[in-house]
């Protein structure tokens, strides 16, 4: 059986950022659950090794089409990433709960 190419994923210092902030403030209620966040996290992350193009694109008319892809982890979590050659770049990790127009302006 053939090996599948494998995807550099990078994540970024803003989405890196990001998750530490939602798991900070889980943590203050629930620490076993901000720890599930980050292992969540990590397993959605490093999914985009293989298969990258299996999520969808990210629609809105304000942003490029095709540009960015997003992987739904955690129940209510989105891990929002571009796909450059072999590399996967994570930039975002937003609470769906929350308003995201900011994500498009």
């Amino acid at each position: 059986m053939e090996q599948e190419n494998k995807y550099r994923v990078i994540v970024s210092e803003r989405a890196a950022q990001m998750l530490v902030s939602h798991a900070a403030f889980i943590a203050q209620v629930s620490p076993s659950a901000a720890e599930r966040l980050t292992d969540a996290f990590e397993k959605a992350a490093d999914s985009l090794e293989l298969m990258p193009h299996r999520c969808p694109t990210l629609v809105d008319e304000s942003i490029p089409k095709n540009a960015y892809r997003y992987l739904l982890f955690e129940k209510r979590y989105m891990l929002i990433f571009q796909i450059k050659d072999d590399a996967v770049l994570v930039d975002y990790v937003v609470d769906c709960r929350q308003d995201c127009t900011w994500l498009i302006r």
